[in-house]
């Protein structure tokens, strides 16, 4: 299992629910933390929770529905000059839930993508070049197991292009120590879940945050929290590395 101590991480939608949980995480195994919410007033509380573990750690703001917003933040990172080599991309919106599926307005689509495909892959293109040069990274994108229900069509599309692009650009980083994956916490009882989900947000760990901590030199796998469900962070990483295949798009992964 990878040592994250002297790493860095951005971790996207930090300030509460799944990302807030991962964050802790890596808080607690050594990793510095750069922890982004939609404002950074939004991240005070896992700000100063996570810097109790002794890391270096701060807060950046960004709206995901304006990309200007965005590029503002990576240029914000990056007069911090300090590197970023691990990125969690848990940031994500669910826009409605259209029973009337026929009248989905082309604003789903919009707000979903520009939220849930084009932000996170924004981030994932301007620190890539930056891991090359260290010759170190990992990625981990957040996706949904949703399948069959046109009633969330802008959410679900959106997911399964982020699916698409991360593995895709996954395949060209095989064998080397730049690790790109995609993780689904399951149906969770978040602002983005509802109330209504069956599981808690602490199901999803350590799941999500594997693909931070493996260390086989594999790209393109879907570490789906479920599959890790009870397990130690330790366990749940050599299950990890032993027997997950390259994720196909599949239903039934």
């Amino acid at each position: 299992m990878l040592d994250l101590r002297g790493h860095r991480a951005l971790v996207t939608g930090a300030a509460r629910g799944i990302g807030y949980g991962a964050a802790k995480v890596l808080a607690q195994n050594g990793c510095d933390l750069i922890l982004h919410g939609r404002t950074k007033e939004h991240c005070a509380k896992i700000l100063e929770e996570v810097r109790a573990y002794g890391i270096d750690a701060c807060a950046v703001g960004a709206e995901f529905s304006d990309l200007s917003q965005v590029s503002a933040m990576l240029d914000e990172i990056d007069s911090m000059g300090k590197d970023v080599d691990i990125i969690l991309n848990n940031a994500g919106i669910q826009v409605a839930y259209r029973t009337e599926y026929l009248k989905t307005p082309a604003e789903d689509y919009t707000a979903s993508f520009n939220i849930n495909t084009i932000a996170p892959m924004m981030i994932v293109y301007h620190f890539l070049p930056k891991m090359e040069k260290l010759g170190f990274g990992r990625i981990v994108n957040t996706t949904s197991g949703i399948r069959l229900e046109p009633e969330q069509a802008g959410y679900s599309a959106s997911k399964a292009a982020l699916d698409k692009v991360t593995t895709d650009l996954a395949s060209k980083y095989e064998g080397t120590d730049i690790m790109i994956n995609i993780t689904d916490p399951g149906w969770c009882r978040t602002d983005l879940g509802g109330p209504n989900a069956p599981n808690a947000p602490e199901s999803s760990l350590p799941g999500v945050v594997v693909g931070a901590f493996v260390n086989d030199k594999k790209s393109g796998r879907n570490f789906a929290a479920g599959e890790f469900y009870g397990m130690t962070l330790e366990e749940a990483v050599a299950k990890a590395e032993n027997g997950f295949p390259r994720y196909t798009g599949s239903i039934g992964y």
